[in-house]
């Protein structure tokens, strides 16, 4: 064939390839109801933004691409980067075209009588996005209304960009220009500090990002009008890279039109998951690998156990085709189970390519799993102390100058509000005595939540009731207000930290008179502190810088702190019998007093305890435990028929009970257990392949899935014929690592691959705080399954929760008690 035919034949079989592979990548819409091409996902509005915190970068048009959620927050915005507090639009109506994918969104920002249409529709391999306004943007928003799509940071860290032929690097660190200006006002009408804008980084009708890198390059070009990129991040640590459309004035229609271009591949293909424990796993428990896999991959063929040597040779130890099980969310799953191999030893899973990091199989895998968490974190977390690691101080000692009196009538951040009197002797800004001591931080952040305070305390108190950990790792002094970790002082430390945290409920029972809701920071520019807890304030009491107490009476709250106290007396004594003494008779007295009036009913977001009834019922629980008294088990029998259908949380409570109660509170108590069994797995959001709830709300759900496997394990030792507690096991498996979208342990340094970029009050550095556990894996609707490991600044998946560890500890415990049952019962019947 003579050179030329065959140069012509090849031009011709090239035009033929390559329209077929662009049709094929086409936007095209999905049976979930986003556009998408192979690799990329466009969701528009399928979200909403967090009702309870605002901007929690989960909202308007949102790009995914090769599984990796790289944008979001594509809507109307009122300034170039705005913070979390600042107005967002509220979405009127969503409308949806299941045909061809075309969604239109109505918002309005109604304070401005501002109301604005977002198309989108599919444009070949693009998504066009347009603004269209029935009315011209009012007075009051000119210069300031822009189209805002943000890019994750770290998605772009060490990648370039194009911007109008000119090219550019994105800043590892934020570094761009700004402009003087004047003090931020978020929607709640508080300064939160001296204000300045960013420059743009760069401009042009076209922004092309990363075009060296297929898995990152996106397209943008802007029909008329500029697109400008921002960096947030010099305003707030948690900003993102910003691309903006400023909107014109006096225009009605379509006032601004972008089409989007990110890279997708016809060939692309996820990589497989291989959901195991990073910690290991114990010979006798059942050992599940869970493989989550791409939508259009082929059967991987068998899955592998591999036992590595001392000489770093290997061996395969069992296989065997995974069973298939189905479609959860994205992606399909197979099992794949390995429990016959019992051996002590190094292994690692492998499947399709993809091959596990090493873990344990031996008996004492779970024995010191929990230590990381009292050892480190619970420290970390202790308020009102210096708490110090070898050369490492985490804080200073914090809010010596606790507090002040909250106003009257004010909606405040972080869920806090007081209402329209003080319920107490002091008046708005005056100084509360007594305050400054005991208390852990809340989360990543610096308040003290009540609710949390006394659900830890009792978490605390159960597991050294039940297993008597007596771990002492720690140098913890109350009259020095230090802590000295690694240093052993001779006291256990979970006594110690029991203690610390009654010296604040006590604290407000003696200063105030009762619970208040707790004690947060002034404003935003407080809140939003980072690093070292002592330089948040000045440490003098009554200046401005001062944190707030709210105290607004709550009786929820008021029973939530008996409960605690009164459980707190029963491991205190023989311990400091003063203390003990004190924690009894504040926890009777709160019952008294309690019983004397009517509930006091003052609800707001999640720091006034509740429901009533179920706090009251855990105070009658815990004071009939600890007195035997029968005026306590009355109320529980009185309290039970009110709670036990409509508050299913109080069924731990109600477990606890049964030793002290009588045959007819037993008898009802297993009656409910075996109703609620059956109706189990109704009550979760779908069906997965993990045998434990996944929550699909704006907060992710461990605290759920550790709660479920507790409960099991509760059952079976109330009820044995009703559960063998394995769902302790199913539970820790998920949080160490058998989970949707990574095998990450989500338990900070424990496992062999574990949550490094995490929510604490380091997270700026992308760090972590060992012995943490995040929130897990938050379900982006419709059908992602995310946790980001290169973004800590996600609250919902990776911000710690001081009562997290304790309930992590206490599922550690049950499976080194039911493991222990197992060999005792092995032993007797080889």
């Amino acid at each position: 064939m003579p050179k030329t035919r065959m140069l012509l034949s090849a031009a011709v079989l090239l035009c033929l390839i390559t329209p077929a592979r662009a049709a094929d990548q086409d936007l095209k819409p999905s049976a979930a109801g986003y556009l998408e091409a192979r690799g990329v996902n466009y969701l528009v509005f399928n979200n909403w933004y967090d009702g309870l915190f605002a901007d929690s970068k989960i909202s308007g048009v949102e790009i995914v691409q090769r599984g990796n959620r790289i944008a979001t927050n594509g809507d109307v915005r009122l300034s170039a980067t705005p913070g979390q507090w600042d107005r967002i639009g509220r979405m009127v109506e969503r409308k949806v075209d299941p045909r061809t994918g075309a969604t239109d969104v109505l918002l309005e920002y109604a304070s401005f009588g501002f109301r604005y249409r977002i198309h989108t529709e599919a444009r070949g391999r693009a998504l066009a996005v347009s603004v269209i306004l029935d009315q011209p943007l009012p007075e009051a928003l000119a210069g300031k209304a822009g189209f805002n799509l943000e890019f994750k940071p770290s998605a772009y860290f060490h990648k370039s960009f194009m911007a109008g032929g000119t090219a550019g690097t994105f800043p590892l660190h934020p570094a761009s220009n700004m402009a003087a200006g004047g003090a931020r006002q978020p929607s709640s009408g508080r300064d939160i500090g001296p204000g300045a804008e960013p420059l743009p980084l760069a401009s042009g009708q076209t922004i092309v990002l990363a075009p060296e890198d297929e898995a990152h390059r996106v397209t943008l070009r802007s029909d008329g009008g500029t697109i400008d990129m921002y960096d947030g991040r010099n305003q707030a640590n948690n900003g993102w890279f910003v691309l903006r459309g400023a909107l014109p004035a006096q225009r009605t229609g379509k006032a601004l039109e972008w089409t989007i271009e990110a890279s997708s591949d016809p060939t692309w293909v996820r990589a497989p998951v291989i959901g195991h424990s990073q910690l290991g796993y114990a010979p006798e428990q059942r050992k599940v690998a869970v493989i989550e896999l791409d939508a259009n991959a082929s059967a991987g063929g068998q899955a592998k156990l591999v036992r590595i040597n001392a000489d770093g040779s290997s061996a395969v130890a069992l296989t065997a085709a995974p069973k298939p099980w189905g479609k959860y969310l994205r992606y399909n799953y197979r099992t794949f189970d390995f429990s016959s191999v019992r051996t002590s030893g190094i292994y690692r899973l492998e499947y399709g390519g993809t091959r596990t990091a090493t873990f344990r199989i031996a008996p004492d895998v779970y024995s010191d799993a929990w230590h990381l968490g009292l050892d480190v974190y619970m420290n970390v977390q202790m308020d009102h102390m210096l708490v110090n690691e070898a050369y490492r101080v985490w804080h200073g000692e914090s809010h010596r100058d606790d507090a002040l009196q909250a106003p009257v009538n004010d909606e405040h951040i972080d869920l806090y509000r007081q209402g329209s009197t003080t319920d107490t002797k002091y008046k708005p800004g005056e100084h509360i005595p007594g305050l400054a001591g005991g208390g852990w931080l809340d989360a990543g952040d610096f308040d003290i939540r009540t609710q949390t305070q006394y659900a830890v305390i009792r978490q605390l108190v159960e597991t050294y009731e039940r297993y008597r950990p007596v771990r002492d790792e720690t140098l913890i002094d109350q009259k020095l207000r230090r802590v000295e970790m690694h240093v052993p002082d001779g006291k256990p430390d979970y006594l110690q930290q029991v203690e610390h945290g009654v010296l604040q409920l006590l604290a407000q029972q003696d200063n105030v008179g009762f619970a208040i809701h707790g004690i947060v920071e002034p404003d935003v520019a407080q809140y939003t502190h980072l690093g070292d807890a002592a330089s948040k304030t000045d440490a003098r009491v009554g200046t401005k810088d001062d944190r707030w107490a709210f105290t607004s009476r709550a009786s929820a709250l008021n029973y939530g702190s008996a409960a605690a106290l009164a459980a707190a007396a029963r491991v205190l004594g023989g311990y400091d019998d003063r203390l003990a003494a004190k924690c009894l008779e504040n926890a009777k007295r709160i019952w008294a007093d309690e019983q004397s009036h009517p509930p006091f009913t003052f609800s707001h977001g999640n720091t006034t305890g509740g429901p009533v009834e179920a706090e009251k019922f855990g105070a009658a629980v815990e004071l009939l435990l600890t007195t035997k008294d029968a005026e306590y088990a009355a109320a529980v029998d009185q309290l039970w028929p009110t709670v036990a259908d409509k508050y299913p949380v109080v069924i731990g409570d109600a477990l606890r009970a049964v030793p002290v109660m009588p045959q007819a509170y037993q008898a009802a108590v297993r009656a409910k257990i075996v109703a609620l069994r059956a109706n189990e797995a109704k009550q979760w959001p779908r069906p997965n392949p993990y045998g434990v709830p996944i929550t699909e709300g704006g907060w992710a759900g461990n605290g759920q899935v550790m709660q479920y496997g507790l409960l099991d394990y509760l059952v079976h030792k109330t009820f044995p014929d009703l559960s063998d507690g394995s769902a302790a096991f199913a539970a820790l498996n998920y949080i160490q690592g058998t989970h949707p979208g990574s095998d990450l342990s989500f338990v900070s340094g424990v496992g062999t691959v574990s949550k490094e970029v995490a929510y604490g009050n380091n997270r700026a550095d992308f760090s972590f705080i060992a012995g943490g556990v995040v929130p897990g894996v938050l379900v982006i609707k419709p059908d992602l399954p995310e946790n980001s490991e290169d973004w800590p600044f996600f609250w919902g998946e990776n911000e710690y929760v001081v009562n997290m560890t304790p309930t992590y500890s206490a599922l550690v415990h049950a499976a080194l008690d039911l493991l222990a049952e197992r060999r005792a019962k092995e032993t007797r019947n080889p």
